[in-house]
């Protein structure tokens, strides 16, 4: 055989090998490839929540949608969708509002999760799809209640800062206090970037009286702080009481977000898997 018929006889058969090593490949890719159910709102082999599931994370006072970015790749990771609704904090009824309209970005069944002072918040907002809440050491007020009448209904903490609007009726944190009350269990370095990232809170906000609750119609979970500093644990356990939470308590501070969000990711979890598919 002379030289050029070798090589082209070479090529041809290099070729072929490689084209029946890619139609392998491609058959083991195609057997190892799990069958999706599609059947709306039931789960996927994939995943254990029905399609379109979504957790809406709502921030609290002196904090923005980043106050959860420790909670939202967890979730994400086993297959639902996350959103961090902002609220302008200006009243009870604007930041509802504003809620409304993160909810209307969303189509399957939600989890609706507030931190503190957007306790309030989540319960005030009227939508079938929301599924449960969860409290994660949040304020909880009853039908004519406001937030200041259960954020003051027990002793505070010695360490809980001086609440004094400004000109405007806006009350802002003093930096300190999220090393102090807020934070402190957090890193220096997390809590120092809190602070900076602060948004103040409206008078109206804890002065507005609540409408009917939606934890009257909708199974809650609570996630009690017992280090909290800024909502007396004892309040906590009230309003978890009242509302018939299911209830999780754990050795943490005011914004375990920061400092365990294992703990908040799985009580989210839980009330997921327990209410989605309902």
């Amino acid at each position: 055989m002379d030289r050029r018929s070798f090589l082209s006889a070479f090529t041809v058969a290099s070729l072929g090998a490689a084209l029946q090593g890619a139609s392998t490949e491609s058959a083991r890719a195609q057997d190892a490839t799990p069958v999706v159910a599609r059947s709306p709102g039931q789960p996927t082999k994939l995943g254990e929540f029905p399609q379109n599931s979504t957790i809406i994370l709502v921030h609290a006072a002196w904090a923005d949608g980043s106050c959860w970015s420790n909670i939202i790749l967890p979730l994400e990771q086993r297959g639902l969708h996350v959103i961090c609704a902002p609220i302008p904090l200006t009243s009870l009824t604007n930041d509802a509002t504003a809620l409304g309209w993160a909810l209307e970005r969303t189509s399957g069944p939600v989890v609706l999760v507030g931190h503190a002072y957007s306790g309030a918040v989540i319960a005030a907002v009227k939508e079938e799809r929301v599924k449960s809440l969860v409290y994660v050491t949040a304020l909880a007020p009853d039908e004519g209640e406001t937030v200041a009448k259960v954020f003051y209904r027990d002793t505070s903490s010695p360490e809980q800062p001086k609440m004094v609007a400004d000109s405007h009726g806006y009350v802002w944190m003093p930096d300190d206090a999220f090393s102090r009350a807020l934070a402190q269990n957090a890193s220096p370095d997390q809590a120092k970037i809190a602070a900076v990232l602060q948004r103040p809170i409206s008078v109206q906000c804890i002065q507005e009286s609540a409408p009917a609750p939606l934890w009257k119609s909708k199974p809650s979970w609570y996630l009690v702080a017992e280090e909290d500093r800024m909502i007396n644990p004892k309040t906590q356990r009230f309003m978890a009481d009242r509302m018939g939470a299911t209830v999780r308590s754990h050795s943490v501070d005011h914004t375990p977000m920061y400092s365990a969000p294992a703990a908040v990711v799985d009580v989210i979890l839980e009330a997921a898997r327990k209410t989605l598919s309902q």
